[in-house]
């Protein structure tokens, strides 16, 4: 996985866990402290510790682990280091105060809810149909008249049709 799938998944986590108001926030390029943030709340500490405990274990199951934690026992706030992308989990009040949603918007909000996927172009057969003009006759007034075109079964039938009046007229004469 890289960082952007990794982020993601670990904010789909966060909202498996009822988390409120997760964001994903890439910085990537613009900042140097890493290159994506994930924002979430909770609404306790039991289910701040819950959230934090998901994420860390289903991330280790993938092979990542934390490089640091900070917040210890903090029931407001807590933020967990994993290389390329830090996890802010904290409360209302917390979220509030501290505005990290306003510190980081020179990021662009990414969504996170569909995995995410490598795009394939697959090719296309496309059947066209030539247009096929109608053609055009004069009559004896000079005036212009559209023939309807005949498909081709119609084409061949009348012009096997024409040969055989054209014997026909040959073997009488």
């Amino acid at each position: 996985m890289n960082t952007k799938e990794l982020v993601c998944y670990a904010a789909r986590l966060a909202d498996e866990k009822k988390a409120e108001n997760v964001k994903v926030i890439d910085l990537c390029g613009l900042s140097s402290l890493c290159d994506f943030i994930l924002i979430a709340t909770a609404t306790s500490k039991p289910h701040l510790e819950a959230v934090e405990e998901e994420i860390s274990k289903k991330l280790k199951e993938e092979g990542y682990y934390k490089s640091n934690r900070d917040g210890g026992e903090s029931y407001q706030w807590r933020v967990s280091d994993y290389g390329g992308f830090l996890v802010h989990l904290m409360t209302q009040e917390a979220r509030d105060f501290y505005m990290l949603d306003k510190i980081f918007s020179f990021g662009k909000e990414i969504p996170f809810l569909k995995p995410v996927k490598k795009t394939v172009k697959k090719a296309v057969k496309k059947t066209t149909k030539k247009a096929v003009a109608p053609k055009v006759s004069k009559t004896a007034a000079g005036k212009k008249t559209a023939k309807k075109s005949t498909s081709k079964k119609g084409a061949a039938k009348k012009a096997t049709a024409k040969k055989a009046a054209s014997k026909k007229t040959t073997k009488k004469k």
